[in-house]
């Protein structure tokens, strides 16, 4: 393949990648917009394995580690289950970032480069060394971040004392290593402050994660996804490669934009996230509550929320992680379509970070094939709660918190979340009076007109279906 045809196929790359970004933003073109993207990468791998750089001899090697990276993508697609689709996505940040770490030392220990000016090797020499740090930065901050969703690690922020003024030490450590690093007179020299500067960038991307809460770890997932992005651009610049600098600007930009989204729906600031945000306490271990209780909770049965719904005229669902963890979508688009073919008006409302981060709610209703046009977003939901007669709560627990709105020394308030207390009368599955992933307690539970509906999400559901038909 000439260097014509290869330049041409990843602009093609390009604008499809794009696409598949703009695909992605709605539920209805998602599908499509998962193709553009699996087009797209074909075309640049293809572009990048048959292009002018690569030498016969290297086509075997890359080849067999495709086929390897291939058995292990499909191996994750047909395993991982939705919920565990945060800890994965926080394992492969990791990837991209060791991945520019090992490029960025093969760059600078490659003597066949040969450069016209001393600007361009300091310039070259600049990119490896931030490459470096953010991949270093990137890797070690998405393994441990990984633990925690994954719950090897607690919950609980490792805030040690003076863990800013560490922080600012590591960074002004690396600023130093970094003008040694410039001024090496030969490789074997400039290796070492290279070997430092990455320790710190690794201890500093642990460090920089371990202070964070359970509770802010979706931020911490999109950030970390925006960071992976801006260390595949630094390893396009390395090695000369426009593709990886563009896609990798897109995803860090869009990483960037999706923390900040994230950040607004939970009512959070940015930096404070960063610095060590609540959410102090680990996700309660297999649904043992370790709050105090605040009150009687008044329980219901299978029989007696399929009374509740068939009496009820509107109905609004709000799906959580325990829905998913159940998968008990399949059950609760069967109670959806048996309620609307009598007239019931059901909804779905889903808030920005259900299930731990944006998106795998409407995933697994998609998959249920729950219609997209009755799965709304909070802020398009919230204000016909008054006017609705049941609102159902499917395993979620800190997004439905009023704590948030009534109570201002909770950890969460000024958090956004699903008002459905303000419903006639609100029905919650849990398996137990645990606490959410924040690690708070939740005044709903305990409300007048609310209702405790306890046990395995798709058993009751299939209990209350089975009570709905006869």
């Amino acid at each position: 393949m000439t260097s014509s045809l290869a330049a041409v196929s990843y602009i093609a790359a390009t604008i499809l990648f794009i696409l598949s970004l703009g695909g992605l933003a709605n539920p209805e073109t998602a599908r499509r917009g998962n193709l553009f993207g699996m087009i797209g990468m074909a075309i640049a791998v293809l572009a990048t394995v048959l292009g002018p750089r690569v030498t016969a001899a290297g086509i075997p090697w890359i080849v067999g580690a495709l086929a390897v990276g291939g058995f292990v993508g499909l191996f994750a697609a047909k395993k991982v289950q939705m919920t565990q689709m945060p800890e994965l996505v926080a394992l492969m940040h990791s990837l991209v970032g060791l991945a520019a770490c090992l490029v960025g030392f093969a760059s600078y220990v490659d003597t066949s480069t040969v450069f016209s000016t001393e600007a361009e090797k300091a310039i070259h020499e600049v990119e490896i060394y931030v490459g470096i740090f953010i991949g270093a930065v990137t890797f070690s901050g998405s393994l441990i971040a990984f633990g925690k969703l994954s719950g090897k690690i607690g919950g609980k922020p490792l805030l040690l004392p003076g863990r800013h003024l560490l922080n600012l030490v590591g960074l002004l450590l690396v600023i130093w290593f970094g003008r040694q690093f410039l001024h090496a007179p030969d490789i074997q020299a400039g290796i070492v402050p290279l070997l430092v500067m990455t320790v710190i960038a690794l201890l500093f991307g642990a460090h920089l994660v371990m202070a964070i809460g359970g509770a802010d770890m979706p931020v911490v997932v999109s950030m970390l996804n925006s960071y992976s992005g801006w260390a595949a651009a630094a390893t396009g610049f390395m090695l000369g490669n426009d593709l990886l600098i563009v896609i990798g600007a897109l995803v860090g930009s869009s990483g960037a934009i999706l923390s900040y989204i994230m950040c607004k729906a939970m009512n959070r600031n940015f930096f404070s996230v960063i610095a060590g945000g609540f959410g102090g306490g680990a996700p309660a271990a297999k649904g043992i509550g370790t709050a105090a209780p605040a009150g009687e909770v008044t329980p219901i049965s299978a029989v007696e929320t399929a009374e509740t719904l068939r009496e009820a005229k509107s109905v609004v669902i709000v799906p959580g992680y325990g829905m998913a963890v159940a998968q008990a979508q399949h059950v609760v688009y069967e109670i959806t379509k048996l309620l609307r073919d009598r007239g019931v008006n059901v909804r779905f409302g889903i808030h920005p970070v259900a299930g731990r981060m944006p998106g795998p709610m409407n995933v697994l209703l998609a998959e249920a094939k729950v219609p997209y046009d009755i799965v709304l977003e909070m802020d398009e939901i919230n204000d016909d709660f008054p006017n609705t007669d049941v609102a159902m709560v499917i395993g979620a627990n800190d997004i439905v918190n009023p704590a948030a709105q009534e109570d201002p020394t909770s950890p969460i308030a000024g958090m956004p979340v699903l008002e459905v207390w303000k419903a006639k009368t609100s029905i919650v599955m849990k398996r137990s009076m645990a606490s959410g992933y924040a690690g708070v307690d939740n005044p709903l539970f305990y409300k007048d007109n609310n209702r405790m509906l306890f046990g395995d999400a798709k058993k009751m559901l299939e209990e209350v279906f089975a009570a709905l038909r006869g």
